[in-house]
Order: C-alpha cells, then sequence, then structure tokens
C-alpha cells in the first residue's frame, strides 16, 4: 500500500517567489509545505492540491506550469483568515497514461477526504472532476454535485474526456450522485436534448443569464453541495484571457461571489478550478483570477465557522408558513441572514428569501416542488 505522499512531486517554494520571500500578512508567509520543518496534513483545514494532468482535453505538455502559476498569485494574496489553516501538499504525478493520472488523483483526494480536510484542487483538464467525484467512494455518503461552466460535458461525439466525463458521471458505478446542479451554461453552446436528457434525471440547469439576473439564488444551491467543480470557460474572455472559448460569461466579482457561497457551505469538503492553460495566458491575469476565486473560498469556510448550528434555534428567526394546505417552517440565521425551509420530512434544505415571500403568498416555492419531486 503507497503512502499518498508517494503519487505527490513537492512544491518548492523558493521557485515560486523567485526566493524574494513573503511579508507577513502575505498566505506564502503560512501555509504548510512539505518544507515546513513541522509539516503535518492533519493540522490544516484547507489543503491545496495541485494537476498537471490535461491529456482528457487533448493537451499534452502546454499547462504543467498551471497549478504553479496559480499558486505564485495566490500566495501573493493577503491572509485575513487566521482561523482557516492552510497547507499544500503539492502536484499529482503525471501517470504513464491518463488513467494512470486518474488513480493517482482519486488516491490522493481519497485520503484527504477520509481525513476530512476540505480541498481546493488547482489545474488539470475538466475530465479530473470525476476523479474528483470518484475520489469520495470510500466515505459512503451520497453527493450533491455543483458544476460551474459554460458548456455541458455531455457530448457523445467527442473523444475527449473534457467533453463527455459527465456520462460517466450520471450512469457509472459506483454511483455516487444523490444530485447534479450546472450553473451558468450558456443556451447556444448546449444541444436542447442534453438539457432533456439531465430534467429526466431531475437534476438543475441555470443558464448564464440566469444565474446573472439574480446570482443570490445561487446560494443555496452551492450552499446544499459536498462537491464543486469550476471551468474557466464559465468566466468571459476580457475577466479569463485564456478562455478563448467564448467572449461571454460570468464576470471575475461574479465568479468570486459563486464561489464564495461555495466556501460558505458547510457540506462542501471539495472544489475544483480546471481549464487553465498558462500557454494561453496574458501577464498571468487569468491565474490571478484563479488565485482570487480560491481567495474567496477560503473567505467563505471563514464565514462558515461564524455561523450557528441550525439546532441552536435561539440564533434564529422562525417563520411558521402554511402554503397550498402545506405547512412549513422558514429559519434565518440571525448570524448571516441566510435561510432554510423545512420539507414535509422535517428536513430543513437551504432556500432563499425569496422562496420565503412565494410561501408567504401562498404559492409552492420552486425549490420545495423540485426537492420534493426528487423524495
Amino acid at each position: 500500500m503507497h503512502d499518498f505522499f508517494d503519487f505527490l512531486e513537492p512544491i518548492n517554494m523558493g521557485t515560486l517567489n523567485n526566493d524574494e520571500g513573503y511579508t507577513a500578512t502575505q498566505i506564502g508567509k503560512h501555509v504548510l509545505t512539505t518544507e515546513s520543518q513541522y509539516f503535518d496534513v492533519n493540522q490544516a483545514h484547507i489543503v491545496l492540491v495541485g494537476i498537471i494532468e490535461t491529456r482528457g482535453n487533448g493537451l499534452y505538455d502546454t499547462s504543467i506550469a498551471a497549478a504553479d502559476n496559480i499558486r505564485r498569485q495566490l500566495y501573493k494574496l493577503h491572509y485575513w483568515h487566521t482561523d482557516i489553516l492552510l497547507a499544500d501538499v503539492g502536484n499529482v504525478k503525471k501517470g504513464d497514461t491518463l488513467q494512470d493520472s486518474y488513480a493517482a488523483i482519486k488516491t490522493v483526494l481519497e485520503e484527504l477526504y477520509i481525513r476530512k480536510k476540505t480541498v481546493i484542487i488547482i489545474g488539470g483538464s475538466h475530465d479530473i472532476t470525476l476523479a474528483q467525484y470518484l475520489a469520495y467512494k470510500s466515505t459512503n455518503q451520497m453527493l450533491t454535485v455543483s458544476g460551474i461552466d459554460a458548456y455541458i460535458n455531455l457530448s457523445a461525439d467527442s473523444p475527449l474526456p473534457a467533453e463527455n466525463f459527465l456520462m460517466d458521471m450520471f450512469t457509472g458505478e459506483p454511483n455516487l450522485l444523490k444530485h447534479y446542479n450546472h450553473l451558468a451554461f450558456q443556451s447556444y453552446y448546449t444541444n436542447p436534448s442534453m438539457l432533456q436528457t439531465i430534467d429526466k434525471l431531475r437534476f438543475d440547469c441555470y443558464r448564464l443569464g440566469t444565474v446573472l439576473q439574480n446570482i443570490e439564488e445561487m446560494e443555496p444551491v452551492l450552499r446544499d453541495s459536498h462537491m464543486v467543480s469550476f471551468d474557466i470557460s464559465a468566466l468571459k474572455y476580457s475577466d479569463a484571457p485564456t478562455n478563448i472559448g467564448t467572449p461571454n460569461g460570468l464576470s471575475g466579482i461574479e465568479g468570486c461571489m459563486l464561489t464564495q457561497y461555495a466556501g460558505n457551505s458547510e457540506s462542501c469538503s471539495s472544489i475544483g478550478f480546471y481549464g487553465y492553460n498558462a500557454d494561453n495566458d496574458i501577464a498571468q491575469l487569468t491565474a490571478t483570477q484563479i488565485a482570487q476565486l480560491c481567495w474567496y473560498f477560503i473567505d467563505g469556510r471563514h464565514r462558515r465557522n461564524q455561523e450557528a448550528d441550525i439546532i441552536d434555534r435561539i440564533h434564529f428567526n422562525e417563520y411558521h408558513t402554511l402554503f397550498a394546505e402545506v405547512s412549513s417552517i422558514f429559519l434565518q440565521s440571525k448570524r448571516s441572514n441566510r435561510w432554510w425551509m423545512q420539507m414535509p420530512n422535517g428536513h430543513f434544505i437551504p432556500c432563499s428569501y425569496n422562496d420565503y415571500l412565494t410561501a408567504a403568498k401562498n404559492e409552492y416555492p420552486e425549490r420545495w416542488l423540485r426537492v420534493q419531486e426528487r423524495n
């Protein structure tokens, strides 16, 4: 049995900052690495894992620098969240074959999940999402997965795993998938039959316009997710110059809002940032953008620590409602202003203020209906 560190290539902090060092308030000064004298991954709350495997997108040598570019920009940022201890275990070694790489990535992530670490994955093509997902097998939990991507990767005609991996996630064994959300897809790149397939599975898709129109409605979606996969194609070209596929998409600010929502989730234990091609970057602007997405995920985790437990009702406003002859309770956190809604089985699910307003008008909230039809 291999130690999971056997599958990792440690980072060299000196090469990341040209041996210039970091100031006392920068992340690079505080992150635990294997170079640290007292390195112990078990101490960390969040663990950073780099991926250099891009063959799933048809790229063989172009993105080896991707993970380190993102690190280089992340470690320059200031460390506001001293209650969150960060560790960086390095880059997963590339295997002789793509399947070998998947196996190594799954081994590393599985070990971190077992240790109950929250994992940030940087680099690699979008098909690495499948390894991120399958690594949960040993946790014996069913997963709600959210993907943030301009494209829905269900292309049966494509030979590239990065363009069809969702089919394996939806139909493969072991099946760990309880629910799937897809955020910010762009309709003109989407075959309508794909949406029909996803709808038959009772999964939820939110087109880019819907996300942009009311991004706060995505907070309950991400709060209910166990893992998130963020493809850089979701960002518009002007905010992520490596995204040469489309000029439209989320702004960097909107992307940061979504990753903060994910970090603030009590359920979310991993997020992956995929699709970054260092060769197409301009002045490392995309690497900087991804670093800021990571920073906001960490910020969300910091905010999560400040939330009260839902069973401690003294910290919540409680609203009893009756809509369409259905009795329910809505809870509003006094600390974060977030909302929860009680389902007929007694469980509370994340919801929004708009769901409460809909119920108050004696109407079924759409979120309530979608969850109830899956039960």
